[in-house]
């Protein structure tokens, strides 16, 4: 039985009558604070060779530990940096032993005065020091941080403590969020919350996950989108609305898709879709500009420039462009399928025409679209909760925006019609259950009561935060921006 040093460290400050896990500590400063403290000492005093500042409290996690003789240096890590921390027998007399007890992993608090040693080191010199909490287990990889990349995403909490660039992520994210929060706050759009359950997952294409309420002894869904709950809220007179929440599609795993991901949706009465376009334009170049400084980006190999406008491609060309085929011409699932399979084109499982035309726009149109391009007017079979095009009814007024191959966002003029979204959504309905197509929009009773109370012209969004966190930290994917994401078992 391999027996755990820590626990007889742990034993042995218990018996000395220290409560290893104290219930609070006041710190007068942060790591980066007290380093600050000492600079704005120095600059005040220029000429003073042996500056001291006040004494301050800090704590942190003990990251590594440099025994010299009667003397030790300890590195003590927070939520904003690290610091160096001087540890003398002369000053901590009889506590200096107490060092013997602390590892690599505990939290500390440390007092003293802030001075820079002769190899010009900003450190404080302890005259005090506190357990706040001992870890019974060894940091990773000598606290260099963790190789395998499952374990990374399993323990955040270790990737966090051993990984720089894992902290900095997680802080720029929070940042984004907040970004976007205030650019639509401006923007006159008020912020609301709607339902995580629901009874009818609608508003996507996608299967949702099930659960039951035990009390109300029925079935209810995790939502797959918050558009039909913000449409009501249009419809009850709140004229610009947007939600930053968890939505939930019982999905595929890969670089792009977790099954929770973040997604701000936003509707805005008396809009359309070129209106929007314009907003997602500005609102990702502000964001740009508030988290990097500028609108160009490193992604990958790729400078990402942000800058609006952006391009606007039109969905049925740019399918002909990259794969000769006219999806106006081959307007219905056999005919189209037959010609993709002319050309060698996958048609992967799909049973509808709006599949196959995703399927060659996942395969052959978005990959190109590097910088950032909104690909508009889709089929209306792709797009049940879209407004058809005046002059051309076949097509929906909606758009997409790609950056670096992937999709960021997806947009409307919002269908308003009670009678045409009614006839829609029973052709998803009949899809379902013909083609067995799980993902096939559902039909909301209760949406459609409301949309027959009358719903005004609107322009709707939904603005994947999770990609354009990935976009904005350049990282490729999205188990690298989301804290807790979904891993087999």
């Amino acid at each position: 039985m391999n027996k755990n040093p820590r626990l007889d460290k742990l034993n042995l400050i218990k018996k000395q009558g220290i409560n290893p896990y104290p219930p609070r500590y006041t710190r007068s400063h942060n790591t980066i604070e007290c380093i600050d403290l000492f600079k704005k000492l120095e600059q005040e005093n220029p000429t003073e060779k042996n500056n001291r500042t006040e004494k301050v409290s800090s704590a942190g996690r003990i990251m590594a530990i440099r025994k010299m003789g009667n003397a030790s240096f300890i590195d003590i890590q927070d939520g904003f940096g690290k610091l160096q921390v001087l540890m003398r027998k002369n000053v901590l007399k009889e506590k200096y032993n107490f060092l013997e007890t602390l590892d690599i992993g505990d939290w500390i608090g440390i007092s003293g005065e802030m001075f820079k040693t002769r190899t010009n080191e900003i450190t404080c010199e302890c005259t005090k020091i506190t357990l706040l909490s001992k870890s019974m287990h060894t940091l990773p990889e000598k606290w260099h941080g963790l190789t395998d990349t499952e374990t990374r995403y399993r323990q955040r909490y270790l990737d966090l403590i051993s990984n720089s660039e894992s902290r900095k992520i997680a802080i720029t994210r929070s940042k984004i969020v907040s970004e976007i929060r205030q650019f639509m706050q401006s923007n006159g759009y008020l912020e609301v919350e709607t339902p995580v359950l629901v009874p009818v997952a609608a508003g996507a294409m996608a299967k949702p996950f099930v659960t039951h309420h035990n009390s109300l002894n029925r079935d209810l869904y995790l939502r797959i989108a918050t558009e039909l709950y913000l449409k009501k809220l249009i419809v009850g007179g709140l004229d610009k609305v947007f939600e930053i929440g968890r939505v939930f599609r019982n999905e595929g795993i890969d670089y792009y898709h977790n099954p929770e991901f973040t997604m701000m949706e936003s509707y805005s009465a008396f809009t359309d879709y070129e209106e929007i376009m314009t907003m997602v334009e500005s609102l990702v170049a502000a964001v740009a500009i508030k988290i990097t400084g500028s609108y160009q980006i490193n992604f990958g190999e790729h400078i990402i420039d942000f800058k609006p406008p952006w391009k606007k491609l039109n969905l049925p060309d740019e399918i002909y462009k990259h794969t000769k085929i006219d999806i106006l011409k081959h307007s219905n699932i056999d005919s189209l399928k037959s010609e993709m399979l002319s050309k060698n084109l996958e048609t992967g499982n799909q049973t509808t025409f709006g599949g196959l035309i995703d399927k060659l726009l996942s395969d052959s149109v978005e990959p190109k679209l590097i910088q950032p391009s909104f690909l508009v007017d889709y089929p209306i079979e792709m797009s049940p909760l879209a407004k058809k095009k005046e002059n051309n009814p076949k097509i929906v007024e909606r758009f997409e925006g790609f950056v670096a191959g992937m999709e960021i966002c997806n947009a409307f003029s919002e269908l308003n019609d009670p009678i045409d979204q009614r006839q829609r959504f029973e052709e998803q309905e009949s899809m379902r259950i013909n083609f067995n197509d799980e993902e096939a929009d559902r039909l909301d009773e209760d949406f459609l009561r409301a949309i027959e109370y009358g719903m005004p012209p609107t322009g709707g969004l939904g603005l994947g935060i999770d990609r354009l966190v990935m976009l904005l930290t350049n990282q490729k994917s999205i188990r690298e921006v989301v804290l807790f994401p979904q891993l087999r078992s």
